[in-house]
């Protein structure tokens, strides 16, 4: 034990942290720098295969200027490339998602047409300069991952990342969720007026949580201490064999889900362990771009793209097995309303820490004990934008 009480093994931070620079939240050139070097060159959740059934399918997902445009091919494969053609460089898909009319993608501009696995198949030109071969003008890839059923696309294809470095605290957490069975129950989409950090730490940390939160720190009690896990209380030890939710984490008492009254929407997944039952909320991250949430009986994605200096898009996505939706008894209602409440609050807090946050004597914030994994996250800003410099 430290002089001042704090044990060893205590989790929070030990030493006075600094934020990053407050322009890193509003200033132009650092949004453009976020773009290139944090977005451009990591795993961006792109959407659930589930969306693109048929071949000839299509969705595009826009960070900063870059669109990947997402097809699915005449042998079931998905496949991505920049929504550019090699023409003269107009877009060609306009709409965000659909299924194009033929074969081929087709430029609405001067008709050069592309088959789905990205070659150029046909020119309408009635000849060809010399030197030119189609097959040097295929469409510009993408790289693409499907896993479990969730879509990432990379615009690094030359220092593309291995995907097994995608998810921050390792890609087997859900194993025992059925992610890529589950279907869609509901789909939540809001404007953030805050730059897309800001969100993030606002999910990294609890602190906030006793004055925000009321209905999630009844449902969490631990959470209404303003921390995540037992030993982020510097005296732990102290109620090291209580079995009070407040203390320990987890839900209240009689609680079993993350819904408005406790209770399951549906059956409980049927492969989880005693601990994830007990858990009842799993986290998995992947920076920047999206975490998602197991619950023992639904799932929850939650993902984000850069809309600006001071704007985000959220969207967040609701999971449950089939039979729960086709249930008329299964009220799916209370896990998407307790869910959504908790959202808003976490985004009219964000958009308040954003108007604040261009004072001019404000030149950098400072970091309390609790918020350690927010100091993880800037570690993780910051090692990324100095790559390459």
């Amino acid at each position: 034990m430290t002089a001042d009480g704090v044990k060893p093994d205590f989790v929070g931070l030990k030493r006075l942290e600094p934020t990053l620079p407050s322009t890193a939240y509003y200033d132009a050139t650092a949004f453009e720098r976020d773009l290139a070097m944090l977005w451009h060159r990591n795993w961006v959740y792109a959407g659930r295969s589930t969306a693109l059934k048929e071949p000839g399918s299509y969705k595009s997902v826009t960070i900063g200027r870059q669109t990947a445009l997402i097809v699915r091919d005449e042998d079931g494969a998905l496949r991505a490339f920049h929504n550019t053609c090699r023409h003269r460089g107009s877009v060609l898909c306009r709409e965000s998602e659909g299924r194009l009319k033929s074969k081929l993608i087709t430029c609405p501009y001067h008709a050069w047409s592309y088959d789905l696995k990205g070659d150029l198949r046909r020119v309408p030109s009635l000849s060809s300069p010399e030197g030119f071969d189609r097959k040097n003008f295929s469409l510009y890839p993408v790289a693409l991952t499907e896993w479990r059923g969730l879509v990432f696309v990379c615009f690094d294809t030359a220092n593309t990342p291995p995907f097994s470095q995608a998810f921050a605290r390792g890609s087997d957490r859900l194993d025992h969720w059925p992610i890529e069975d589950l279907v869609t129950g509901h789909t939540y989409t809001r404007k953030l007026a805050c730059n897309w950090k800001i969100f993030w730490e606002n999910y990294n940390e609890c602190l906030h949580c006793p004055g925000v939160h009321p209905e999630l720190c009844d449902m969490v009690p631990i959470y209404g201490r303003g921390i995540t896990s037992e030993r982020e209380d510097p005296k732990w030890t102290e109620h090291a064999g209580s079995d009070d939710p407040k203390l320990k984490g987890g839900l209240k008492r009689g609680a079993q889900s993350w819904t408005m009254d406790g209770r399951p929407v549906g059956s409980v997944f049927p492969d989880l362990t005693e601990a994830e039952r007990s858990g009842a909320y799993h986290y998995m991250t992947s920076l920047p771009s999206m975490f998602m949430v197991g619950h023992v009986d639904y799932m929850r994605i939650v993902s984000m793209r850069p809309l600006g200096p001071e704007e985000t898009e959220l969207t967040a996505e609701w999971l449950f097995p089939a039979t729960t939706l086709a249930d008329p008894n299964a009220d799916v209602a209370k896990a998407i309303d307790f869910a959504k409440i908790v959202l808003e609050q976490d985004a009219d807090a964000c958009e308040l820490n954003q108007r604040g946050i261009r004072a001019l004597p404000h030149k950098q914030g400072v970091l309390m004990p609790e918020e350690m994994y927010l100091a993880d996250f800037h570690a993780w800003v910051r090692a990324g934008l100095s790559e390459g410099r």
